[in-house]
């Protein structure tokens, strides 16, 4: 029999699925992290990849973005994969053809002309420590590595924050009266131990259900809750303190996004803040993120349902949390394209049953994540909650410019 072309799959798993992928799991390890283990990762599968790869911290969603994880990087690490039922066959194949193969008829016309590529994604951070104080560069600077720059968004889902980790509190930027000398000393300081790079910084406690907008530039040491970061489609960072919770940080993390001919230039890694975006005094009121309904509560909750906006200050991406009450049949439209992943309930999406699973083996199929099509979104999606008592809730990640964003 003569195996189906990448493009007849995606054209039927679209078809099948009525403008709505499947999408299967995507495990991502972090040899600098310690799983907070709140991602339902079976307990004996955090460390299945091997003690040299680290534990998995992290589930990426709707990503056609492989990971940058070293010379071990294992093939398709960090790449979504579209789950479809040929016949009698189960395939996977990667969401990435999908996108290149159907271009606007997935993903709309707007973002296919715009960036030729879906051009976001999503992830749990799951992390038992705090990370390093840490950078991303904006896009000039990525480019002199072959890069994009990463906007990014946290939102501490409370589904997944049963506990607050080691450290719930995160650093973020420089503070107001702190010289550029005092911060390059600190990176010249690297090897030398703890180089108090924090010493200049402030540290928000972090509460579920809220959220942070991260700007390229913004030096930033995430905290130890599990978080939903939707961000830009790139893998870049530098990390800027040399010590945290007692380990040391490896100097090449350092110069990670810096060109080999550049390593060792300071002023190179100093170029990557942003001066004014780390010492604004109003961090608080700029940076940070409550939900924010999309119309008229009392309007949606007779409806049968409630969303906010939850990630809304980038235009380079956006989120939103939808809930759908017990016993509610709702249909929503949204005007571009979306991934989600289920966060609580159960029910029908579409043609597709949907659940939370409570427990996931490395490697099993699951029935929580999905990629809805413009036309799809355009047209309504009808979610059902088969649930008397459990809200059903799902959280929806969009690309670049959102058309429904207005705030």
């Amino acid at each position: 029999m003569q195996t189906a072309t990448a493009h007849s799959l995606a054209e039927k798993a679209l078809e099948q699925g009525k403008g709505i992928l499947r999408l299967a799991p995507t495990w991502v390890p972090r040899s600098f992290c310690v799983p907070g283990r709140r991602i339902k990762l079976h307990p004996d599968d955090y460390y299945v990849l091997g003690g040299n790869r680290g534990g998995i911290d992290e589930r990426w969603l709707s990503s056609t973005t492989p990971a940058k994880n070293g010379p071990l990087t294992g093939e398709h690490e960090g790449l979504s994969k579209v789950v479809f039922n040929d016949g009698d066959q189960e395939v996977q194949f990667l969401l990435k053809d999908a996108v290149d193969e159907l271009k606007g008829a997935l993903i709309g016309d707007r973002l296919w002309n715009g960036y030729q590529s879906w051009p976001m994604y999503s992830k749990f951070f799951d992390n038992m420590g705090p990370l390093p104080h840490h950078v991303h560069h904006n896009d000039e600077q990525a480019a002199l590595t072959g890069q994009l720059g990463k906007p990014e968004a946290y939102y501490f889902p409370p589904q997944l924050n049963n506990h607050g980790g080691d450290f719930p509190y995160t650093f973020i930027g420089i503070a107001p009266g702190t010289s550029k000398e005092q911060i390059k000393e600190c990176l010249m300081n690297f090897t030398k131990g703890d180089n108090k790079i924090t010493n200049y910084s402030m540290a928000y406690r972090l509460e579920p259900g809220t959220g942070w907008d991260v700007p390229p530039g913004l030096l930033h040491a995430p905290g130890s809750m599990c978080t939903y970061e939707p961000q830009k489609a790139s893998d870049i960072f530098a990390m800027y303190q040399s010590l945290v919770n007692e380990a040391i940080v490896p100097e090449e993390l350092l110069w990670n996004g810096t060109p080999q001919d550049r390593i060792g230039d300071y002023d190179l890694l100093m170029d990557a803040i942003d001066w004014d975006l780390n010492t604004d005094p109003n961090m608080m009121a700029n940076r940070y993120m409550v939900p924010v309904p999309v119309r008229d509560e009392a309007e949606m909750a007779a409806e049968g349902y409630r969303e906010v906006w939850v990630c809304y200050k980038s235009d380079a991406f956006s989120a939103k949390e939808l809930t759908v009450l017990p016993g509610q049949t709702v249909t929503i439209r949204d005007s571009a394209a979306y991934g989600l992943i289920m966060m609580q309930g159960h029910g029908k999406m579409g043609v597709w049953n949907v659940e939370t699973p409570a427990l996931i083996r490395y490697g099993q199929l699951t029935n929580d994540e999905f990629f809805v099509s413009e036309q799809a979104a355009q047209e309504g999606v009808t979610i059902t909650n088969y649930s008397s008592t459990d809200p059903l809730v799902m959280l929806k990640h969009f690309g670049p410019e959102n058309p429904d964003l207005t705030l």
